[in-house]
């Protein structure tokens, strides 16, 4: 800032080149008078001369003729002058007119810089004050400091800074310009210019009412802000209180008053003084247990039975943010999966066999009490130990061969001889059974082992009886009746042995059930790699420029090739343990048949093939996935054991029940083969395909067909072709509107742009998920944890159009909980796609209520592409 001069301003720089030329017109004119006398003094010289030389009489004509020359000098040098003369008045003239012109000018600059509204201020190249105008001077009105022309620009902002007159500074938004606010509360902006001389121009703009207009919109921001964080807080399906640093309470939701039984109250009341009003205990990020220890987490019985989580988190700024979860459904679930855990080890640890499951770093992750007491070990205590630090090296080595061989996967059955806790020598017959995957990875050994001492014993006794008998026979025919008693009784022996050998078979047979529902269990580890890598192959493919669509295309088969036979395992496994569970209700025949026949007329178009569809319009009651399910799988037979003509697909009622056919023109089924066709791992002979399917096909039809309590009928002609048929119940057309949802576009240009989040735990589904997505033109976020993409994303405040979660995630997290927790920190929740191996009524049930998307692994990429038009349609 700089001070204003009381004095009149500075002529202005323009009247400088007319006094210059009037300088010098003066100096030509007094050089032109000097001239001038100098010549008059020659003339006066000249004539006396002459006037002095007339005497002499020869000299009159060269006297005569030199008087003329010297007229005619004098003539010419006066003209010069007269001339001269002009040019001076001439000079005079102009010069006047451009004094006055640059007065002028001047005036009207001084009145210029008068008129405009901003304080103004020229420098010159030292920054030295050339010209200021009144509004600068304004400022330093009541301020002692004078400011004359010729102070420089330090000097000025010395004092404003030592005069008080600037109170605060700061730089605008562009980070061009300085903005100061004076003691008086106004507000000023510096604007700098340089000049073409070199100097500078300082312009100095109020803008004390931008500012205030400003603050009022922040205000106004914040205001609104806090109160979308209220409305959002509100809606949370947890209870929540924040605490400010000196232990206030300051937000707060309904939830949290009801969770707690409190009645309506005031805000910045003591946050333990509100608890003590409550049944609850007090948590803080203080609150210690009795040994000291931090205590983040509590779980409170309240007196109506429900079942209350509580959770302190400290903030960055001071104070804490307390939540408040009903997990009495969780509480309860938790305390019957339990008691399930605590009914399957009961059953196990009563089972007269050794039974155990070893990894495949041969590390103990289950023992029965048999097996536990056998080996002289406490009750759970052979969990997570090594193979070798439980038994012996001698015992390891002894084993070591046919552990290798299970590891292989082949399942091994041998006898062991071993000494127990009471060194008493006993024969076991062990079973090493292989946990093996699709692909032939061994994931660990099913170890089963049967105390076989006697049954070996007598098998010894008879033999050596046996060898001894005509000799006995021969020697001591006396003691033959002795002999046939003892005979007897290794009958009546071999008839209990054969009775435990029963029981060891059923054990087996128990065992093979646990396998199934094992394998049903890990359907997800199973499908997660093959998921990424479908999502690699179909980035690759959609790539125009890839110079390997062939082979690409050749691998991305392949791996639907392996899906098919995983899915197929993990169907018939789930199918043995009980895991799919029918949900029965009416639907149109026509809906589901129209879609069969749409996707498998262009699959039997490839294959040579001609498929019909008969339209019906009856209503069935049946479950509506499993059904498609069971006639997916005779389509594909159809289409894999016909090699030219047609396929029929119709219908026709039988009664109360709807036969669902499919005919085909194909090899046909040998009338003895008909029921051992749908006995797994059985299949027909004269399929197109010898190296896919693994003949479990209708095996699963059979066994989906039993659930839902439908009949399945089939006959066959070798030679000319066979019938599947399926009965289903009729029902009344059920009076549902049908939905004219409008059409989502499907091209890829819809996705074009969208922002789309990605939650996965394997860093190679986030990989092949961004690589495919990216090819569709999305902006994609991967994470592998919540934190992790609260981190990428502002804390879940960016913009985002989708959200992709995984439902197994790490540290005890599934998707649905994520979603939840990502949604409760965003004004506007995002719609959710979930992806899982989880084929569960409860978790569709669950999802459907929330509102979210459920795709099942391995995720195809036109199902997926699908569903995110339709996400973003729904949302737009």
């Amino acid at each position: 800032m700089a001070c204003i001069s009381t004095r009149p301003l500075p002529e202005s720089p323009l009247a400088a080149p007319a006094e210059a030329d009037e300088a010098e017109l003066r100096a030509r004119l007094a050089q032109l008078e000097r001239d001038n006398l100098k010549l008059k003094r020659i003339n006066a010289a000249l004539i006396e001369r002459v006037e002095s030389a007339h005497a002499r009489g020869d000299d009159a004509y060269a006297a005569f003729q030199h008087s003329v020359v010297l007229a005619e000098q004098v003539r010419e040098r006066t003209d010069a002058l007269n001339q001269a003369m002009a040019e001076l008045k001439s000079s005079n003239q102009l010069l006047s007119d451009a004094r006055l012109r640059a007065e002028t000018a001047h005036q009207h600059l001084i009145d210029a810089i008068e008129s405009i509204s901003d304080g103004f201020v020229l420098f010159d190249r030292e920054q030295r004050i050339v010209l200021f105008n009144s509004r600068f001077k304004s400022f330093w009105r009541h301020s002692r400091a004078r400011i004359t022309p010729g102070t420089r620009l330090e000097e000025i902002k010395r004092l404003s800074k030592s005069t008080g007159l600037v109170v605060e500074e700061q730089r605008s938004r562009e980070g061009e310009q300085m903005l100061y606010r004076l003691r008086d509360g106004r507000w000023v902006q510096v604007s700098e210019r340089p000049t073409r001389e070199g100097g500078l121009v300082i312009l100095y703009t109020d803008i004390t009412e931008v500012k205030q207009n400003e603050t009022l919109r922040r205000e106004q921001a914040l205001a609104q802000k806090s109160r979308l964080l209220q409305r959002a807080v509100d809606n949370l399906s947890q209870g929540m209180a924040m605490v400010n640093a000196e232990g206030q309470l300051e937000l707060w939701n309904h939830r949290f008053l009801d969770l707690c039984g409190l009645a309506p109250i005031n805000a910045h009341r003591p946050f333990a003084e509100v608890m003590a009003e409550s049944e609850l205990t007090l948590l803080t990020p203080d609150s210690r247990d009795a040994n000291g220890k931090p205590i983040e987490e509590l779980e409170l019985h309240l007196f109506d039975g429900r079942m209350l989580e509580v959770r302190t988190h400290a903030l960055p700024t001071g104070g804490f943010v307390n939540t408040f979860t009903d997990i009495t459904e969780r509480h309860r679930h938790a305390e019957a999966l339990s008691a399930s855990e605590r009914w399957i080890r009961l059953i196990t640890d009563h089972v007269p066999a050794l039974i155990a499951y070893l990894s495949a770093d041969l590390v103990y992750q289950f023992t029965n009490k048999v097996y536990e007491q056998w080996y002289c070990w406490p009750s759970g205590a052979m969990l997570g130990q090594s193979l070798r630090v439980v038994h012996s090296e001698e015992h390891c080595r002894r084993l070591e061969p046919y552990i290798e061989r299970a590891l292989s996967g082949e399942s091994v059955t041998f006898e062991f001889a071993e000494t127990n806790h009471s060194g008493q020598e006993r024969y076991m017959l062990r079973s090493y059974v292989p946990n093996r995957q699709a692909n032939g990875e061994v994931l660990g050994i099913f170890v089963l082992i049967r105390d076989i001492t006697e049954r070996r014993r007598t098998a010894e006794a008879l033999h050596q009886a046996y060898q001894h008998l005509e000799q006995r026979v021969r020697e001591r025919t006396a003691e033959l009746t002795t002999v046939n008693q003892q005979l007897r009784r290794e009958i009546d022996e071999r008839t209990r042995m054969e009775a435990r050998l029963r029981e060891a078979k059923a054990e087996a047979e128990q065992a093979n059930l646990s396998k199934t529902k094992f394998l049903a269990a890990v359907s997800h580890d199973l499908l997660q790699p093959l998921n990424a890598a479908r999502l690699f192959t179909s980035a690759l493919l959609e790539r125009e420029t890839c110079s390997q669509q062939g082979l690409v295309r050749n691998i991305s088969n392949s791996l639907e090739d392996v899906e098919s036979l995983l899915g197929t395992l993990v169907d018939i496994s789930k199918l043995d343990a009980g895991v799919i569970k029918a949900e029965i209700g009416s639907f149109a025949i026509a809906d589901l048949l129209g879609t069969l026949a749409t996707e498998f007329r262009q699959l039997a178009a490839t294959e040579g093939l001609q498929l019909d569809f008969v339209a019906s319009s009856a209503w069935v009651r049946s479950d509506i996935q499993l059904l498609a399910r069971i006639l997916r799988n005779l389509l594909t037979n159809a289409i894999r054991y016909t090699a030219s003509g047609r396929i029929l697909l119709g219908c026709r009622r039988r009664g109360q029940s709807l036969s669902i056919e499919v005919w085909d023109t194909g090899v046909g089924i040998a009338a003895d083969k008909l029921q051992e066709i749908f006995q797994e791992f059985k299949r027909g002979e004269g399929q197109r395909h010898q190296d896919r399917g693994l003949g479990l096909g209708l095996a699963i039809v059979e066994k989906i067909a039993r659930m839902l309590g439908h009949r399945i009928r089939v006959s066959s002609q070798p030679g000319k072709g066979s019938l599947f048929a399926i009965e289903v119940p009729l029902t009344r057309r059920a009076n549902v509107l049908p939905d004219k949802g409008k059409a989502v576009p499907m091209a890829v240009e819809c996705l074009q742009g969208a922002r789309i989040w990605v939650l996965d735990n394997d860093a190679a589904i986030c990989a092949g998920m961004r690589t495919l997505l990216e090819g569709w033109g999305c902006e994609v976020v991967t994470a592998l944890s919540e934190d992790d993409l609260a981190r990428q994303v502002d804390n879940y405040h960016a913009d985002a159009d989708v959200l992709i979660a995984d439902y197994h995630l790490d540290d005890g997290r599934d998707g649905v909980q994520a979603i939840a927790a990502i949604n409760a920190r965003r004004g506007e929740p995002l719609p959710a796609l979930m992806l899982t191996a989880n084929y569960s009524n409860e978790l569709k049930q669950t999802l459907r209520e929330l509102g979210h998307t459920l795709l099942h692994k391995p995720v195809k990429p036109m199902k997926l592409k699908t569903s995110l038009s339709h996400l973003l349609a729904r949302r737009g």
